[in-house]
């Protein structure tokens, strides 16, 4: 059988932060969520959990041996309208609580409605406070913004910020569109490509997802696909994936997770 990492599955299952941010999370279910990411056929990029679920993920991931998947949690989650000095309080305890990445919601009510952001000075303080060994992904609710130049103006104010990813979605409102990914994608195209993207919103299948590999690798090449620059985030997605990899690939693993 195939080697999973040579499989359309296997290279996106290396790309998922698998996410639950359900009301009821708890110690038990956050368990749960890190022994599903560390499949027989590979890890994920990362789990996404609530602020005060990190600590858990961190721990669980390190006791099963999944050292090497990063734990991410959500910040001014999910309106994006929270005071500045709430949001770094916020951040700063996430972080302290274990995160590695944090997804931030970019303020994208004020943009629609034609107000000053200050979505530059917000997402530079939190870049300052993770530093350079923690990434931050800035959601810009695209399906909310809906308009291109919209979407392009939130892109450019999280770049000169220092968003190491833009994000699609919280997920919690309209879903990711190829046509708001491909303004994000020019958007990164004009800093050099060195800005990462993530996906998420509606993601269900192996099918949704590679619609947006496929846009990526149109754009900057195949090499650009890895976890530093691309990543997808969903639940039940990695359902699918798996899926695909039972009838396809070696598994890479025995261990029972």
């Amino acid at each position: 059988m195939t080697d999973p990492r040579k499989t359309p599955a296997g290279r996106v299952l290396a790309l998922l932060d698998l996410t639950s941010l359900n009301a009821g999370d708890d110690l038990q279910s956050t368990v749960d969520l890190c022994r599903r990411a560390l499949t027989p056929y590979g890890e994920v990029a990362a789990v996404c959990v609530w602020p005060k679920l990190a600590h858990v993920a961190r721990r669980t991931l390190n006791t099963l041996g999944g050292r090497g998947v990063r734990v991410a949690s959500v910040c001014n989650f999910p309106g994006g309208d929270a005071p500045l000095a709430d949001v770094v309080e916020e951040v700063r305890k996430t972080l302290a609580e274990g995160a590695d990445e944090i997804d931030l919601v970019y303020p994208w009510r004020k943009l629609k409605a034609g107000q000053e952001t200050g979505a530059v000075e917000l997402i530079r303080t939190c870049k300052t406070l993770c530093g350079p060994y923690h990434r931050l992904k800035v959601i810009l609710e695209t399906g909310e913004l809906a308009d291109p130049e919209l979407i392009r103006t939130a892109c450019r104010e999280a770049i000169a910020g220092g968003a190491d990813f833009l994000k699609t979605s919280t997920g919690k409102a309209a879903n990711a569109t190829p046509e708001a990914v491909r303004v994000m994608l020019e958007a990164i195209a004009e800093e050099g490509g060195n800005v990462g993207l993530k996906v998420s919103g509606g993601l269900r299948t192996l099918a949704d997802a590679q619609v947006y590999v496929k846009l990526a690798e149109g754009r900057f090449g195949a090499a650009w696909i890895k976890p530093e620059h691309l990543r997808f985030g969903a639940s039940t997605l990695l359902d699918d994936l798996l899926r695909e990899l039972r009838g396809e690939a070696e598994p890479v693993s025995t261990r029972d997770y």
